[in-house]
């Protein structure tokens, strides 16, 4: 492995702009034989990554070739649906004139959830990640398309500052922008023409797995990828805003065993021991002593049960999320010491069209083309020190303090897992509150 590109990516504060948010230099400091770049875009109408591909396709491929030399991976396969015609045009061209012959191309068909880390190294290098496990017990390493961006422009020594992302729904003019570190929902929301509707909620993310905003000032991270807005009762939004308890007591008291949730199951279609409709059966007092419930922790909460699934609208999803936090601060983990699962069979015929997806979430008018809409830089911005799984940055600036753009306001706790914050602006710390740094110009 290459110790400098690892560095530089730590420094960077580089992590996976996928939704999980794992800092990078945690995979490049591994080594596999294949490095799988993420276009699926996965979640309905997310479309930044396609951008990307499309209009900085050399700078992702620098940071491709990287992340190959710093796990000593021999290919490198940047992974698109075949739907995006204009960006796989742009992305052969700029793969023929790369010139590496490590780098290769898949396109991926469309369906949900193929972005999904176990899924795609199924399809594309059809390998079976033993349950509970990572890619990298296979070989792989799986990040998305801004990941690897990022990568390449660390290699400028250029931090995290931005982050593109897809503003869509009932928006006036839906499009892909690229939004300072800190912007807040309503400022990109704005940027976009406003809403077209009075009364609306704000989802950060997709509409599979996306989360309500509690306030539309909350501030977009190296993680959000995408500002949905739509009406309040919305289908989409429905099951992101009952409460934990209500879910749970509708769930176990109306589910039918049809077990519709459990053959449509991605982790259960890839071998995995989940089986939904069982955990419907579960007690709540019994989740720490039922083996039962411990499959829960399979669960990759993509919403396939909750959202297309279900012939009754019921949430095994929420239901599952709730079970595996209790098993988590009951200090319960995953066994993963067993073998790679066969898939199922009937996998491929089990396999949900995203489009089909889309009329189910009644998503369909918003299902059109989407701008470029430029860079968003406001006056101020608000940074956690927590944009990532591990421990918060340590705050390395105070209020009244001069910051420059790209200056490292936030640093890893020394032995922990976690990752640098830089500030996406210049101006002058305004405030620190709940480990949030707020900087104006």
């Amino acid at each position: 492995m290459n110790e400098d590109i690892i560095n530089i990516i730590k420094n960077a504060g580089v992590v996976g702009g996928g939704g999980a948010g794992l800092p990078t230099h945690i995979k490049a400091d591994t080594t596999v034989d294949t490095v799988l770049v993420n276009g699926a875009s996965c979640e309905p109408l997310l479309m930044s990554d396609p951008y990307l591909i499309e209009n900085s396709g050399k700078k992702m491929l620098q940071g491709v070739v990287a992340m190959m030399d710093a796990t000593q991976a021999n290919r490198g396969i940047v992974c698109l649906k075949a739907k995006h015609k204009a960006a796989l045009k742009s992305l052969r061209t700029v793969v023929e004139e790369f010139g590496d012959p490590r780098i290769e191309i898949f396109e991926l068909e469309n369906f949900y959830p193929v972005g999904d880390e176990h899924v795609l190294v199924h399809e594309v290098l059809d390998r079976t990640i033993p349950q509970g496990r990572l890619p990298l017990h296979v070989g792989a390493v799986v990040s998305n398309v801004e990941t690897f961006y990022n990568i390449g422009l660390a290699l400028d020594n250029i931090p995290v500052t931005d982050r593109y992302l897809t503003v869509f729904g009932a928006v006036k003019t839906p499009m892909v922008i690229r939004a300072s570190v800190g912007t807040t929902a309503s400022e990109v929301i704005e940027y976009a023409g406003g809403a077209t509707i009075d009364n609306y909620v704000v989802v950060d993310g997709g509409p599979m797995m996306g989360r309500v905003l509690s306030d539309i000032n909350e501030p977009i991270t190296k993680k959000t990828s995408g500002i949905l807005v739509l009406p309040p009762e919305h289908t989409v939004v429905a099951g992101k805003i009952m409460a934990p308890q209500q879910v749970r007591k509708i769930t176990t008291s109306i589910c039918c065993q049809c077990t519709l949730c459990t053959e449509l199951c991605p982790r259960y279609l890839l071998g995995h021991d989940i089986q939904p409709h069982k955990l419907t059966r579960i007690r709540a007092e019994d989740i720490l002593n039922s083996k039962e419930a411990h499959k829960a922790l399979l669960c990759s909460e993509c919403g396939v049960c909750e959202k297309f699934a279900c012939p009754m609208g019921l949430s095994p999803r929420e239901l599952n999320a709730q079970i595996k936090k209790t098993l988590r601060e009951g200090g319960i983990r995953l066994d993963t010491t067993g073998e790679p699962q066969e898939a199922h069979p009937f996998r491929v015929n089990r396999r949900i069209p995203t489009q089909r997806l889309i009329q189910r979430l009644d998503l369909e008018k918003y299902d059109i083309n989407i701008i470029y809409g430029g860079e968003l830089v406001p006056d101020q911005v608000s940074i956690p020190l927590s944009q990532h799984i591990g421990a918060p940055a340590i705050c390395l600036v105070k209020v009244g303090a001069s910051v420059e753009k790209g200056q490292c306001i936030g640093e890893i706790p020394e032995g922990s897992m976690g990752s640098r914050i830089h500030s996406s602006i210049s101006g002058v710390v305004s405030s620190i509150t709940n480990n949030v740094i707020t900087i104006t110009k």
